[in-house]
């Protein structure tokens, strides 16, 4: 018996449609493209307008009735103060949008001058793999290189990524989570274009105005509004998994503080993996 002493990394399985065999140790499936470093509004998630906002309203009922005293007052008062009677259909409305604005924006990049359409780049990174089986990635039109389709400059506006064209139309928020950090360059080119696009009202911030649920922020809220609560504190820790960092002064504010963050400043540690960023990162506690 060969025994290597080593255990590798273990994630659990996940589904995909399969398509075809094409080779001997090649099955080709079907696997979805989560896009790293963004968070736009969801589209479908909580149910249709009226179910969504029943539970935000359950929810806005437990941050005021003692259910939820174990989460800091300052924070159930900023989440109260943003569940208005419209917050679902905005929410949702401008998932919608902002999956059109998706649509709209690839179908355009991927159409080449003559009209034929170019392949999608996916660069993967991070963890690879996030616990829903989609793939972790930036996405970006593929140039091929050649004569007749030249790779263009580093700087050219056709170089940049989908996931950062979200984030300058107001589409997306910034999502920036560890250990899938952009380099330098690129992240401070996110974090321009997320804090433009934030004081210029583009995107979600025009049609909805600066009091839009995020995504997490709305994802959160649905969790903790669920239907049949048997434990608040299992709600909360299922809603709030991840610290955050104020990208402006490095500094922790915690699982509970990232509404003291503006949107576009906001860097995410899952809580299990805190320890770890702490020795990567010049972050302070």
């Amino acid at each position: 018996m060969i025994d290597l002493h080593f255990v590798g990394p273990s994630r659990p399985a996940n589904d995909y449609p399969f398509v075809d065999v094409t080779d001997g140790d090649t099955p080709k499936i079907e696997m979805s493209v989560r896009m790293v470093s963004i968070d736009t509004p969801e589209s479908h998630y909580g149910g249709s307008p009226p179910t969504a906002q029943a539970t935000l309203e359950r929810t806005k009922a437990r941050l005021q009735d003692g259910t939820y005293d174990a989460l800091p007052q300052h924070l159930r008062d900023y989440l109260v103060s943003r569940i208005t009677s419209d917050a679902a259909l905005h929410h949702l409305t401008a998932g919608e949008l902002a999956a059109e604005a998706h649509r709209t924006m690839v179908k355009t990049r991927l159409t080449r001058r003559d009209g034929t359409r170019r392949k999608m780049a996916v660069v993967a990174t991070g963890e690879l793999v996030e616990g829903h089986g989609r793939l972790l990635a930036y996405t970006a039109p593929w140039f091929a290189g050649s004569a007749s389709d030249p790779l263009p400059p580093r700087d050219d506006p056709e170089r940049r990524t989908f996931n950062l064209d979200m984030v300058a139309l107001g589409w997306a928020a910034t999502f920036v989570i560890y250990p899938s950090i952009p380099p330098t360059f690129d992240l401070n080119l996110l974090l321009t274009e997320a804090e433009a696009a934030w004081q210029e009202k583009r995107g979600a911030w025009s049609h909805f105005g600066p009091d839009l649920l995020l995504g997490y922020e709305y994802r959160a809220c649905v969790k903790l509004g669920t239907q049949h609560l048997d434990d608040p504190a299992e709600a909360i820790g299922e809603a709030y998994q991840r610290v955050c960092v104020d990208l402006r002064t490095l500094t922790e504010v915690g699982l509970y503080g990232y509404h003291e963050v503006p949107p576009p400043y906001r860097l995410w540690i899952w809580a299990k993996d805190l320890d770890q960023a702490r020795r990567d990162l010049p972050i302070k506690h």
